[in-house]
């Protein structure tokens, strides 16, 4: 009987001592799972990717990190999309970076860019850029003052909103670029916290 007793009086000890186990595993399967959700994600749906450089200011800032949309989607003019062109040929130009760009022209249109009337046109057709940081100028560099180009098929024509200083589509050593390339769109500024918002 006291055996019996003892027994009695040590099994809500022993329950306490499991409850801890059961609820670490608990939270390791919650972990599992929400970690295998994120993968997915971000493998099939989108990624996160960060901004390098000024090239497209004031729309997006040297450091900020972006989600990016990529499950079915189809560059078209006035997105701000990221690229990553690996060819050799750039690999020097583009530093293994991931690039920020606008889409200003997608396959089959024509790009003409004025430098004295700060204007870009595509098809022949003036386009209103709001978002552009300041009034173009002429490039200094030989190989970005070409003002004519006619897109490929599957490719699309990228200029940063900081026209003065962004390395594009206008340099010859990038040209347009094709949308395999493309890693998708920017929907959102994820950082900082106080820039956080939809594009």
């Amino acid at each position: 009987m006291a055996d019996e007793q003892e027994l009695r009086e040590q099994a809500p000890g022993e329950a306490e001592k499991k409850l801890p186990y059961g609820e670490w595993f608990y939270w390791l399967q919650t972990m599992t799972v929400a970690i295998v959700c994120i993968v997915l994600v971000f493998t099939f749906l989108g990624r996160i990717t960060r901004v390098v450089g000024h090239s497209m200011d004031p729309t997006l800032s040297d450091g900020e990190l972006l989600l990016i949309w990529s499950l079915g989607y189809e560059p078209k003019a006035g997105d701000i999309v990221v690229c990553n062109k690996t060819a050799p040929e750039t690999a020097a130009l583009l530093d293994g970076d991931a690039i920020v760009k606008r889409v200003i022209a997608t396959q089959g249109q024509t790009v003409d860019i004025d430098y004295d009337y700060d204007q870009v046109y595509v098809d022949g057709q003036p386009l209103d850029e709001p978002y552009i940081l300041e009034e173009m100028e002429m490039p200094y560099l030989p190989e970005m003052q070409q003002t004519h180009f006619e897109v490929p098929e599957g490719s699309v024509f990228l200029m940063g909103d900081n026209r003065n200083g962004s390395t594009d589509s206008r340099h010859q050593q990038l040209g347009c670029v094709d949308t395999q390339y493309i890693m998708g769109k920017a929907i959102l500024v994820l950082f900082p916290p106080s820039l956080i918002g939809g594009l």
